[in-house]
């Protein structure tokens, strides 16, 4: 029996994209192979910032048996996959561009690159200047008599909580351009709501870091610093009219 002709390109689609998704985990895996010797140094440099702050005489400490194993095996895949994300970004921009118009290849490849970066710089930002204020912080309030040595467990997943945090904040210049090219606001819209953008930016500080006012502020203020860098970059954005006026000529 014949394939129905309207049923093919979606098994086409399909097949590609498992193994996009295929070639993806494939680069992690290659990644973490890679890296899995070098656990337990990875973690170390990870818990330098909180190590440097910890009281003289303490340690870091470990409250479960296996968790000395795992817990720097989990942050070696995490790793992974942070280092693989240009090559995960490479995959799903392989099966979204064939779909895309001229002027839109144009727009996204360099959102692409650019959103890769920006989640570096956020994962940078929050360990050489977040790490080093919070835990001083931390360390300095520690009520008399209780002593300031946390489980390695804990600490991977705050760390891992206040990189993605801070990782998916630093996006805000790509989030903001996406929305005014996709016609779904204006950059003059966004300068009227400014106000409440600050406010905005304040509470998902709050919800996205540790109960201090020093997390909390650091990150809230990059992403007000980052969404005026999206809004002056927003300018320069095609209309979505103005878009299929142009290709309805070329047809």
């Amino acid at each position: 029996m014949a394939a129905d002709p309207n049923t093919q390109p979606l098994i086409t689609h399909l097949i590609e994209l498992r193994d996009r998704l295929l070639r993806a985990s494939g680069a992690i895996i290659v990644v973490f192979i890679s890296l899995v010797y070098f656990a337990n140094d990875i973690y170390q440099l990870v818990s330098a910032p909180l190590i440097a702050q910890l009281p003289a005489g303490t340690s870091m400490i470990a409250t479960d048996v296996a968790t000395p194993f795992f817990t720097p095996i989990k942050l070696t895949l995490v790793a992974s996959s942070f280092i693989a994300i240009p090559w995960v970004l490479y995959q799903i921009w392989g099966f979204i561009a064939p779909g895309l118009y001229k002027h839109e290849k144009k727009l996204i490849a360099p959102l692409v690159i650019s959103s890769a970066l920006l989640f570096y710089l956020g994962v940078a930002f929050s360990y050489f200047i977040v790490f080093p204020l919070a835990f001083e912080f931390f360390a300095s309030v520690a009520p008399e008599g209780v002593t300031f040595a946390p489980d390695i467990s804990s600490y991977l997943d705050f760390v891992l909580k206040i990189f993605f945090a801070f990782g998916l904040a630093f996006e805000i210049p790509i989030a903001t351009l996406v929305l005014c090219w996709t016609g779904a606001t204006t950059p003059e819209s966004l300068r009227k709501k400014r106000p409440y953008i600050v406010v905005a930016a304040f509470i998902v500080g709050m919800l996205l870091t540790p109960p201090d006012i020093i997390s909390q502020t650091l990150l809230a203020i990059p992403m007000l610093l980052l969404f005026e860098l999206g809004l002056l970059f927003s300018r320069f954005y095609v209309k979505q009219d103005e878009i299929k006026d142009e290709e309805a000529g070329t047809d």
